[in-house]
């Protein structure tokens, strides 16, 4: 009886030093602190991403134009009880949106003034749409024709609504029509009905620049200062003073969202609840943007998500939800006006047209994007490393490309190209990162950039760690 051969098996000592896969699968935006010190799921730079649709990273909406341009630049938007939109053009026109055109309504008015909005009845027959812009005095639309209306100073700007009484600022005065008579600005016979008028004082003797009645108070907003008025009847409607460390960039520069004002002041982004003192710290992390605030700047919101525009052409995305909080940076866009209607976003920009947020491409354009990682190392940039492996996994519709670059420094354009993938459909796809040339950096940032509608699922990640030296 023959015995079999029988070889003696190897005994290998694992490697020390290998670590799981690491895999990131929420992503939260971007975030400019120190690269080495931020939260693997963060990026140190970012454009024409959302946090949408988190926990996973896609390409931002498009948009899509409607009609035809008019002049080169939106002035105002507004929108009559919800059911048209309204525009101001820089060539003089009021118009409105009658589904396939814009129809004038206005025209001779100030070529270079932004218009607020505002809708109120009170003695009127039906609500009306109410705007200013500090030169062309009130104006009216009562679903038929623009007319001015009313005595109030022809310079009256910021116009808003509180306590059934319509609000403005002419210069450093706050001025309020009597009590549900929006045409009616200089009574003072002595009764609870009057108008009312007051000039506001600031140590900087700034004029005011910004009215808001969307909290429970008004807000009354200077350059660098916040004041609330407090009362309902004009004998006892009495300003105090919040904050004279910082104030409002333009009447266009803050944004109420489910009872939370926020707003653009020159040295940062602010939350403010009333009461008491503005807030930033919600925008820290992207601190290194605050540079392009101007007094141009503008805020927005559709509903879900806040927007920061910082001109020319950069937005802050916010995405309040508690579960997220996080931002997202968008380019391309040059916002001028926000107009929430119909629970859409729409917007005016710098070469006249209004634009409805939505879809997969700018009018008909793909989106450019990208999105650059951390350096990912281990628990010290001194430990050497083995790079073993790396993978991603992306949807990408049909025609839309994706490229993939490394780097081995901290920061730089040293970028690298070491994959290239064309998108045949909205499926989940593995896509290998070639790591070989990179195999014993003590660091790796990974840069995505690309074009067409994506959506990033996933980042792993292996890797060996060498002796330290």
């Amino acid at each position: 009886m023959r015995k079999p051969i029988q070889y003696p098996m190897q005994q290998y000592q694992p490697l020390t030093g290998m670590i799981p896969p690491i895999t990131i699968r929420d992503f939260k935006g971007v975030n400019t602190l120190d690269p080495f010190s931020i939260p693997d799921n963060m990026f140190t730079d970012m454009m024409n991403f959302t946090t949408s649709d988190y926990p996973t990273l896609s390409v931002r909406p498009g948009y899509t134009q409607l009609g035809s341009t008019v002049g080169t630049k939106v002035l105002g938007l507004g929108a009559c009880k919800d059911k048209e939109i309204h525009a101001v053009f820089n060539d003089g026109t009021w118009r409105k949106w009658n589904g396939s055109s814009w129809v004038q309504l206005a025209n001779n008015l100030d070529t270079s003034a932004d218009w607020s909005f505002t809708n109120f009845q009170g003695n009127l027959t039906d609500i009306n749409l109410i705007g200013t812009n500090g030169v062309n005095g009130l104006r009216r639309y009562d679903g038929t024709s623009v007319q001015s209306f009313g005595n109030a100073p022809a310079n009256l700007n910021y116009v808003t609504t509180y306590q059934n009484r319509l609000w403005g600022a002419s210069g450093k005065e706050l001025r309020a029509s009597a009590l549900d008579r929006p045409d009616l600005w200089n009574t003072f016979a002595g009764n609870e009905e009057d108008s009312y008028a007051k000039d506001i004082e600031s140590s900087r003797g700034e004029n005011i620049n910004m009215l808001s009645g969307g909290l429970t108070k008004l807000i009354v907003g200077m350059p660098n200062a916040i004041k609330e008025l407090y009362g309902g009847l004009p004998s006892d409607f009495n300003d105090r003073l919040i904050t004279e460390d910082e104030g409002f960039s333009n009447n266009k520069s803050a944004v109420t969202h489910e009872g939370i004002m926020r707003f653009i002041h020159k040295i940062g982004l602010f939350t403010f609840t009333g009461g008491v003192l503005p807030d930033k710290s919600f925008s820290d992390i992207v601190s290194r943007y605050f540079s392009q605030t101007s007094n141009e700047s503008v805020s927005g919101t559709d509903g879900t998500r806040i927007y920061f525009n910082l001109p020319p052409d950069t937005l802050l995305v916010y995405d309040p939800r508690s579960h997220v909080q996080s931002w997202s940076v968008w380019k391309g866009i040059k916002v001028t006006q926000f107009l929430m209607f119909q629970n859409e976003l729409y917007i005016g920009d710098s070469q006249g047209r209004v634009l409805r947020l939505g879809g997969s491409n700018d009018a008909g354009l793909p989106i450019n994007w990208s999105a650059t990682t951390k350096p990912y190392t281990s628990e010290t940039v001194a430990q050497k490393m083995r790079w073993l492996k790396m993978w991603t996994h992306w949807e990408l519709d049909t025609g839309s490309t994706l490229n993939v670059y490394l780097s081995d420094t901290a920061n730089g354009d040293d970028w690298e190209l070491v994959q290239t993938v064309v998108g045949t459909g909205r499926k989940i796809e593995r896509i290998l990162i070639p790591v070989n040339k990179f195999t014993l950096s003590n660091m790796i940032r990974i840069k995505f950039e690309g074009y067409g509608w994506a959506r990033l699922h996933e980042l792993t990640r292996k890797f060996r760690l060498l002796p330290l030296k």
